[in-house]
């Protein structure tokens, strides 16, 4: 097997396009109805946490975190991360996860929270959040809403609603 010449690196405006096509290809219109993405819409991602995954000029991946708000606690919401289905299980989601939250605590960012399935996320550290402590505006499966403290003690500070922007 030949070994990618995989390229992560922050995203950039002329990547809109490619990885709004890359998220209909793999999340296809259901997408819009997801909590995640309700609690996203309308709020702009903060370019110096999201990154894409390039083979060659070919966007193969892309991972997008947005401002949030628990209550007077600031937090991010990290999604969507996507790979290309055709270069899936090659490490590319695990890449661009390293890059963004390594970027968010260099940022000096406290809370990071997601919708997404907790053994895959768990090597990143990502634990079930506390029952009932954040809410956010949408069903969610409590066993796939996730959080990572990047300094301790965020997760305390944050109660309440989550709701979107706010930074």
């Amino acid at each position: 097997m030949t070994t990618l010449p995989l390229v992560i690196r922050p995203e950039t405006p002329r990547d809109n396009d490619a990885i709004e096509r890359l998220h209909e290809r793999a999340f296809g219109p259901g997408r819009y109805a997801r909590t995640a993405f309700r609690l996203r819409e309308g709020v702009p991602h903060l370019a110096d946490l999201s990154f894409t995954a390039l083979v060659g000029t070919l966007l193969v991946g892309s991972v997008r975190v947005s401002p949030a708000r628990a209550g007077s606690s600031p937090l991010l919401v990290l999604g969507p991360l996507t790979v290309d289905p055709a270069f899936g299980s090659r490490g590319i989601g695990g890449a661009l996860m390293r890059a963004s939250l390594d970027a968010a605590r260099t940022g000096g960012h406290g809370l990071v929270i997601l919708v997404g399935d907790a053994p895959y996320y768990a090597r990143f550290g990502f634990r079930v959040l506390p029952p009932r402590q954040l809410t956010l505006p949408g069903p969610v499966d409590p066993g796939r809403f996730l959080g990572l403290e990047l300094r301790e003690g965020a997760l305390a500070e944050a109660g309440g609603n989550v709701v979107g922007g706010g930074r």
